[in-house]
């Protein structure tokens, strides 16, 4: 596919689209292991533990770019995958305030340089008991990053073009818990993305395709 072009109607395109209905789960299970492997979690009540995280589009050499992150083996969950910026709700904050400042803690952008245009499905992940509800920023220019030690381990700048290219879409054959297993997940800029960050991103690829 050919290189996404920064265009002024892009953003705004991405904006309606985003207030029609989404795709949803349908488009997050591309990317579910299968076949599923069981696993005995206790139930987290009728809602998981709210946590926002942030896919922020920026220009760059005449394109769209967003960052990901390479957890630390310090963090609590998800040592050393690849994730969003984002966390857990803290106190009082509306969950987009959330993932503003997780995104200014985790990798030093200030939220005054974001506009938020709008979000995805949020998406439950039961063996965290977590509820990840994904919002969508745009930044006029790039960003100045500064990297979080204790949380960040890389800054990974990954193109938006990549994410919709298909041949970036593979797929694993491993083991869990000794059952063989095939693993969908995007190799993205030298990147394996697998899990949860790979569901939230496959329903925005499939957001972007529909504009193409």
């Amino acid at each position: 596919m050919s290189t996404i072009s920064i265009t002024p109607s892009f953003i705004q395109s991405i904006e309606k689209r985003l207030n029609l209905p989404l795709p949803g789960r349908s488009a997050q299970e591309e990317m579910l292991t299968k076949p599923k492997i069981p696993i005995n979690i206790p139930r987290f009540g009728r809602k998981g533990i709210p946590a926002g995280v942030l896919i922020l589009l920026f220009p760059n050499n005449d394109t769209f770019y967003f960052f990901l992150t390479l957890r630390s083996e310090l963090v609590d969950h998800h040592k050393g995958q690849i994730s969003l910026p984002g966390g857990v709700r803290e106190g009082d904050e509306t969950l987009e305030q959330t993932a503003l400042r997780e995104t200014l803690e985790e990798i030093g952008i200030v939220p005054n340089s974001i506009s938020l245009i709008g979000k995805l499905t949020p998406l439950f992940i039961p063996i965290t008991g977590f509820e990840i509800f994904p919002f969508i920023g745009w930044s006029e220019k790039e960003p100045i990053t500064t990297i979080h030690d204790r949380e960040v381990e890389k800054i990974i700048k990954v193109s938006l073009s990549d994410l919709v290219e298909e041949k970036n879409m593979k797929i694993k054959k491993t083991k869990i818990r000794n059952i063989p297993v095939s693993m969908p997940y995007f190799e993205l800029n030298g990147e394996t993305v697998w899990g949860a960050t790979s569901m939230i991103l496959s329903e925005f690829k499939t957001v972007i395709k529909d504009l193409l």
